[in-house]
């Protein structure tokens, strides 16, 4: 099944040969950018949804231990599952802390194309 998607590519950025905003047309890759604003999107940042996002970012002032991992693990799968729960299926999240960074693993799968997926996220703290 082939899935089109004509979307504002993020992080937000002008398109240098057409002069306007910069689209994304892979869906798949579409699905990564929406997975990456909820992770580093923190709850109250948005206006009109101020419960939206997993606040990874907020972290980086939290002292890197397993007891921090266990957290971003509940805040990561909890979020994806509420704000992405139409789009995609958040299999699993593992988030390990490793000297002064956290490294984040989430299996999930493109509902539209039941096909799994892997993203690694790196978080420096």
């Amino acid at each position: 099944m082939s899935t089109t998607i004509t979307a504002v590519r993020f992080p937000f950025a002008i398109d240098d040969r057409l002069g306007r905003l910069a689209q994304e047309n892979d869906y798949e890759q579409y699905i990564r950018q929406l997975i990456r604003q909820v992770l580093f999107t923190a709850q109250g940042e948005r206006i009109n949804r101020p419960d939206f996002g997993a606040g990874v970012k907020r972290l980086v002032f939290a002292p890197n231990s397993p007891a921090t991992a266990s957290l971003a693990q509940t805040l990561i799968y909890q979020a994806l599952t509420t704000w992405l729960g139409t789009l995609i299926r958040t299999d699993d999240v593992r988030a390990e802390a490793n000297e002064e960074k956290l490294n984040i693993t989430i299996a999930y799968t493109i509902l539209a194309k039941q096909e799994r997926r892997f993203l690694n996220v790196e978080v420096t703290i």
